[in-house]
């Protein structure tokens, strides 16, 4: 960020609508052109999206949604707070993406959705996907880290019925805290619309209708993300140099990220497989060096815990590893990083 979004704030103050204002609806605009689809719908978090989604779909207690057990907690957490029942399915270890063919055998009778994640911004298998499952269930998009990113030339997020985006600023696009459901479906976008605004209609008298929430994104966070969105392109090819980096320094000494041939990732973050990633990641931080793990097993935390046993979860959150990974980390950097890591994982 820089001087282009610090315009585009200044606009908004001097403005003195801070928020409900036009911003939104351009943010909206293109994110929808990104995407490839008829409707974005601004809202305050990727969590609020999932929520928003996962309410548009209308579902009762009872119902199930399949989702992968190797994600962070929101894309579950959503479905338990609507009143359904979240069903963790395993990943693939070296994907750490969903396995179509273990959600076609979690597929019952209650099962209504499906939350399909692109971690990290790789691409799901969205074909093997559509191929397990019954076409009448919902697929939803959990893209929050993968904005830019493409499944055989089409953008994530415009694959399912609605995707879910993060504008966090760990992501690609950032507006500090935000987020967006996309959709071609024009009643899903309105009742969207309504509910992340108390669920007031838009038009005739005041009418509640269905009991909503407050998940507005601000017209001056809008601002933020526009000029952003309109540079897509430069920034993920700028994080597409900086990965590239690191895998020509790392390739053989632990598993190194990429997509399947003909999709483009999102790389909303580095992350590595590798044996003994707790001590490996101890060794990085004694050298002020921070990294991270790459996400949750979530039947390892108690609110899922009756789940599993799911080996594939277990695997990834065991040896995944995310490196520092911005775009202004220098070659030097990059060095320093792969050096620590060769020491460490030699040792």
């Amino acid at each position: 960020m820089g001087a282009e979004e610090a315009a585009a704030v200044a606009e908004v103050l001097e403005s003195g609508q801070l928020t409900m204002g036009p911003k939104v609806a351009e943010l909206e605009a293109e994110l929808a052109r990104v995407c490839s689809v008829e409707h974005a719908v601004a809202v305050s978090s990727g969590t609020a999206a999932l929520h928003l989604a996962v309410l548009a779909l209308g579902l009762e207690p009872g119902d199930e949604v399949i989702l992968p057990a190797y994600t962070f907690p929101a894309t579950a957490n959503v479905v338990a707070l609507a009143g359904a029942r979240p069903v963790l399915v395993d990943v693939d270890p070296r994907t750490m993406n969903l396995e179509p063919g273990r959600v076609y055998d979690a597929v019952t009778p209650a099962t209504r959705a499906v939350i399909a994640v692109h971690l990290f911004g790789r691409p799901l298998d969205w074909e093997a996907l559509q191929s397990a499952v019954p076409a009448e269930l919902a697929l939803v998009e959990d893209a929050a880290g993968a904005l830019g990113a493409r499944w055989r030339g089409r953008p994530c997020g415009g694959l399912g019925l609605m995707g879910c985006f993060s504008f966090h600023p760990r992501k690609i696009v950032t507006t500090g805290e935000g987020g967006a459901v996309t959709t071609s479906d024009e009643e899903l976008a309105g009742a969207i619309r309504r509910m992340r605004h108390h669920g007031i209609e838009p038009h005739g008298s005041f009418e509640i209708r269905r009991p909503g929430t407050n998940y507005r994104l601000s017209d001056i966070q809008c601002a933020v993300g526009i000029p952003q969105l309109r540079r897509l392109d430069d920034l993920l090819e700028a994080r597409r140099r900086v990965a590239e980096g690191y895998t020509e320094r790392l390739a053989g000494l632990v598993e190194t990220p990429s997509a399947d041939e003909g999709d483009t990732h999102g790389w909303q973050a580095y992350v590595v497989r590798v044996d003994r990633r707790d001590e490996i990641l101890a060794a990085l931080r004694a050298q002020g060096i921070q990294a991270q793990i790459g996400t949750y097993a979530l039947h390892r935390l108690s609110a899922y815990r009756d789940e599993g046993p799911f080996p594939g979860a277990d695997a990834a959150f065991e040896r995944a590893l995310a490196l520092p990974f911005h775009t202004k980390l220098t070659e030097d950097e990059l060095d320093r990083v792969a050096g620590a890591l060769t020491t460490a994982v030699s040792n």
